[in-house]
């Protein structure tokens, strides 16, 4: 790590959405440092300090630079930089500007649409043994938990995440990261209707199964299966 002569102040925050304002100011303080990929970032207890937050909070802010593929964590070491980042980067969340759910979720679907599709026809193609096990893991948790409750939404989120880890093309997850506040919402009840999207869960086992099958045709057809129950539950409920 190179020696640094003046630090950038890092300013304690006010308490509002505190996660996305330590992302911003890490992003901030990365470039105003002038830190450069190999450079390693402060300690967590230097940052908690610096900016008077939780331990938590600025985890989930490195988390978040970590699925970018922005920062790496080594073990024993500390949280290193990858790749130049500042505030005004494209490694920021995307949102969209609208106070309507069924407007934001119709949206989001769009880009949701193509970005699935393609996962599952490529973890079709790309998927190891490794893989396999893995998102079946995902999924039957999922189904054990939608059993038991009626509705499974963190669980299916990780089933998808496995999908996405599985084409082996970081790309899917850092989309994802991207826009993860939108993206969430498929899976935070909306509408405050636990059923969202209910009748899309038994084609969360035949999408495993095509990808199972190498069958990248069939894990397309079957993930647009799952998203026209989206698209169909986000009209209904939102009348």
């Amino acid at each position: 790590m190179k020696h640094k002569d003046a630090r950038a102040a890092l300013m304690p925050l006010p308490p509002v959405d505190r996660a996305h304002q330590v992302t911003a100011a890490l992003a901030d303080y990365i470039q105003r440092s002038n830190l450069v990929p190999g450079d390693r970032l402060p300690a967590e207890r230097e940052l908690m300090a610096a900016l008077a937050v939780g331990r938590s909070t600025i985890r989930e802010a490195i988390r978040h630079f970590q699925a970018l593929g922005v920062v790496e964590a080594r073990k024993g070491s500390g949280t290193y930089l990858l790749k130049p980042i500042s505030g005004a980067t494209i490694h920021m969340p995307l949102s969209l500007e609208t106070t309507h759910l069924r407007d934001a979720l119709l949206k989001t679907l769009e880009v949701r649409r193509g970005i699935e599709a393609e996962a599952g026809m490529v973890a079709a193609r790309m998927r190891s043994s490794h893989d396999l096990k893995k998102i079946e893991e995902k999924l039957n948790e999922m189904e054990r938990v939608h059993l038991s409750k009626g509705t499974s939404g963190p669980e299916d989120l990780a089933f998808h995440l496995a999908i996405y880890d599985a084409t082996h093309n970081p790309l899917f997850r850092q989309l994802l990261e991207q826009m993860r506040e939108a993206f969430e919402r498929f899976w935070e009840k909306p509408f405050d209707r636990p059923d969202f999207a209910r009748r899309s869960f038994p084609f969360h086992r035949t999408l495993f199964n095509a990808i199972a099958a190498q069958d990248p045709e069939a894990a397309r057809g079957e993930t647009l299966k799952i998203l026209a129950i989206v698209e169909e539950d986000i009209k209904e409920m939102s009348k």
